[in-house]
């Protein structure tokens, strides 16, 4: 799931404005943040396998340490120790913690049985990716509905506001729904230069739309 992870970045940034959109997008992301640098350390395994699910050409040989249901509590755990004392904001930590276990919880509705429960143990997953068309509907559902509900929850300042979040919205969009209609990656290395690309991106693009975003904007106007 990709568009999924951000749907549930804006909800939690609609529930609990005080902690930045960036923030929870990073949250959201986190684990797949991980995956390249364990992948490039040689912890983890993916390879290229067209067929390997309708929606995407990547089998996901072994990410026990960064997609683990065990390890995925370990690291909302530590996200939210690390927002605490940034922030010193309990239910903001807390909600960024959640915001990380999230992730695998959205990677199990989507993945054929290849998220272990805890590094070397039995692997789960409801495999949503066998099916291209529920797959849209339900991912683009929840980016949907997170999406209206950010707008009106956090109204624009000004257009950069305005066309900084849709644009966003509609580039991660495309990246995701492109994807089954897409050749496969020409490797494993374009995979993972790919995925670091994104990791600074998508936060930084969050933080933009933030300093234009807001629920005085309401207010004022």
């Amino acid at each position: 799931m990709f568009a999924g992870h951000l749907a549930v970045a804006l909800g939690a940034k609609t529930a609990q404005p005080q902690a930045p959109l960036a923030a929870y997008v990073a949250a959201a992301f986190g684990l797949d943040l991980l995956w390249p640098v364990f992948l490039l350390m040689g912890m983890e395994r993916v390879r290229i396998q067209p067929g390997a699910t309708a929606f995407t050409p990547l089998d996901f040989v072994s990410y026990p340490w960064s997609h683990s249901l065990v390890m995925t509590v370990v690291w909302g755990a530590l996200a939210a120790f690390v927002a605490s004392r940034i922030s010193g904001n309990r239910r903001v930590a807390l909600l960024i913690g959640l915001v990380v276990v999230s992730h695998w919880l959205l990677d199990w509705l989507t993945h054929v049985p290849d998220l272990a429960l805890w590094p070397g143990g039995p692997r789960t997953g409801l495999g949503l990716w066998d099916s291209i068309p529920a797959t849209i509907v339900v991912e683009g559902s929840l980016i949907a509905a997170a999406a209206v509900m950010y707008a009106r929850a956090m109204p624009a300042r000004d257009r950069i506001g305005s066309w900084a979040f849709w644009l966003f919205i509609l580039t991660v969009t495309a990246i995701w729904i492109s994807g089954p209609f897409s050749p496969p990656p020409p490797s494993v290395n374009a995979v993972i230069a790919v995925t670091l690309l994104l990791a600074p991106i998508l936060p930084a693009w969050a933080a933009w739309i933030d300093r234009h975003r807001g629920p005085e904007a309401g207010a004022a106007a």
